[in-house]
């Protein structure tokens, strides 16, 4: 059974199905990075602040502390406004990934059905030429067996 030029083109259309979802993929994780850093930054402004305000409690520069009260109120406000973002690009994700993973064995089980086709129709070719070969072989017999007779 030979395979269908519409099974090869479905299996062309997953593979590139199953790219443009990686790719997908790869942006949605590439967000979640850049998010992931943004918080991490802002926790490191927060942890800047809050060591200006205690260096300046040291000191009693009111400057500082006033500048470090501020830092962490405004790395405070960035986390608030992070978080979410944060968790919605997880979210996000996770969707994509399982859009990849769900076309990835969509296509690789078209790729099966391909192949086992592909396999079946080797064997068949196989099977004929031997069968070929078997006749001529058992035709050859019977022919040297009838000119034997023929002799006698």
């Amino acid at each position: 059974m030979p395979v269908s030029r519409a099974m090869r083109r479905l299996f062309h259309l997953l593979h590139i199905e199953e790219e443009q979802r990686r790719s997908s993929l790869e942006s949605a994780l590439g967000e979640l990075n850049r998010l992931e850093r943004a918080l991490a930054a802002a926790a490191e402004r927060n942890r800047q602040g809050r060591e200006l305000i205690s260096s300046s409690a040291q000191t009693g520069d009111l400057v500082d502390r006033l500048a470090g009260i501020e830092e962490a109120r405004a790395a405070a406000r960035m986390e608030a406004i992070l978080a979410p973002r944060l968790a919605q690009a997880r979210d996000s994700a996770d969707a994509r990934r399982a859009e990849f993973l769900d076309k990835r064995i969509e296509r690789r089980q078209a790729g099966t059905l391909i192949r086992r086709a592909e396999d079946q129709r080797a064997s068949e070719a196989i099977r004929r030429t031997q069968q070929s070969l078997d006749d001529w072989y058992l035709s050859r017999r019977l022919r040297d067996g009838a000119a034997q007779e023929e002799e006698s």
